[in-house]
């Protein structure tokens, strides 16, 4: 399962090889100073849009870069794992990370913010 680890002054979101295959993307790295929000969501799957490279399974998986005409969104949702965090994010490669996990609020506590 993905995890978020920070790592000096970057936040990298850490994918399994099962996970980079699906994803068909290697873990993503974002500087700390560009994440503006972080949320607990109770259905990621909610927050999913656009069109997507990667793994899909609508309603269940997605796995990979999601691009609509909004947003870049980076998920990495599966397996049932609907709940989760937002991390909203300004000035980096993507504008969103949607991370699927057993315990949001530990993740959602450990990412600092920058207003």
């Amino acid at each position: 399962m993905a995890e978020c680890v920070i790592v000096g002054q970057q936040l990298e979101v850490r994918l399994s090889t099962a996970e980079k295959l699906e994803a068909v993307h290697g873990s993503v790295s974002v500087p700390l100073s560009s994440v503006r929000t972080v949320e607990v969501v109770e259905n990621t799957m909610d927050f999913v849009h656009g069109l997507r490279v990667g793994t899909g399974i609508p309603g269940s998986t997605a796995i990979g870069t999601l691009s609509s005409s909004s947003a870049k969104i980076f998920g990495a949702i599966h397996h049932g794992k609907h709940r989760g965090v937002c991390i909203v994010l300004d000035g980096a490669e993507f504008d969103e990370l949607l991370i699927g996990c057993d315990d949001p609020e530990r993740m959602a506590a450990a990412i600092p913010v920058t207003p």
